[in-house]
């Protein structure tokens, strides 16, 4: 996961997700992602998730 051009992390969920933005100070995660100005998903979207081996 990239925040603000930096690398964070890898979210294996959702969760995770929410977790990297809420540690990197970006308030009100939760509203804003599925908006694509502010969140980029590759492969998916915040409901289809792909189990990596």
């Amino acid at each position: 996961m990239t925040i603000r051009g930096e690398q964070v992390g890898i979210a294996y969920h959702l969760l995770d997700v929410l977790e990297f933005v809420r540690h990197a100070g970006l308030p009100e995660a939760h509203e804003g992602i599925d908006d694509p100005e502010l969140v980029e998903w590759q492969g998916g979207d915040s409901r289809m998730w792909r189990v990596e081996p």
